[in-house]
């Protein structure tokens, strides 16, 4: 068993419930609120786990959404990544089912193609949001702080992969630029 009360992991699973329901893009796109409800809220984790957390888990292979596991994990051991996992996918993949089924049939509405519409800023917004809080540890290294934003505009207007942004941040830390 872990050490946090069975009310705190019913508040755990509650708030990543929640956050399920926000996911627009993604639970990446919750990574703010999540990093405020756990680090900054309820002193769980700190800063520097959070961020490890979530660059282990984007760099291991398979699903994006394996951030959440390791949280819970660092939070509260097996019970926490069962508990955040089951929070966070829970309501998103039910609704997502359902809304597909209904949006399928409906596609040419004008109220369909205006939500799909809103939802492409809104992601874009939540994924800025989710930048700043991961750059949060290092904002005082310009070099680095340089390299998210060229990989911002290189990826962003360019046809580039994203994996060669990530092989030059890789050499930049290798010989000590950032």
């Amino acid at each position: 068993m872990s050490g946090l009360s069975a009310s705190d992991l019913l508040g755990l699973f509650a708030h990543f419930l929640l956050l399920s329901l926000l996911s627009v893009g993604g639970a990446i796109t919750t990574a703010p609120d999540m990093h405020r409800y756990l680090v900054t809220d309820q002193h769980w984790i700190t800063d520097a786990q959070f961020t490890a957390s979530v660059a282990l888990a984007q760099a291991a292979p398979g699903p994006n959404v394996l951030f959440v596991a390791a949280l819970g994990w660092n939070v509260a051991g097996p019970v926490g990544a069962i508990v955040t996992m089951l929070g966070i996918m829970m309501p998103s993949t039910t609704l997502a089912l359902w809304a597909t089924r209904w949006g399928t049939r409906r596609r040419d509405t004008l109220a369909v193609r205006a939500f799909t519409a809103g939802l492409a800023p809104l992601t874009i917004g939540l994924l800025l949001a989710t930048g700043w809080i991961l750059t949060d540890p290092a904002r005082d290294q310009w070099g680095l702080l340089a390299l998210v934003g060229m990989t911002v505009l290189v990826v962003g207007r360019g046809k580039l992969s994203p994996i060669w942004m990530v092989a030059v941040g890789m050499l930049a830390g290798a010989i000590g630029w950032v």
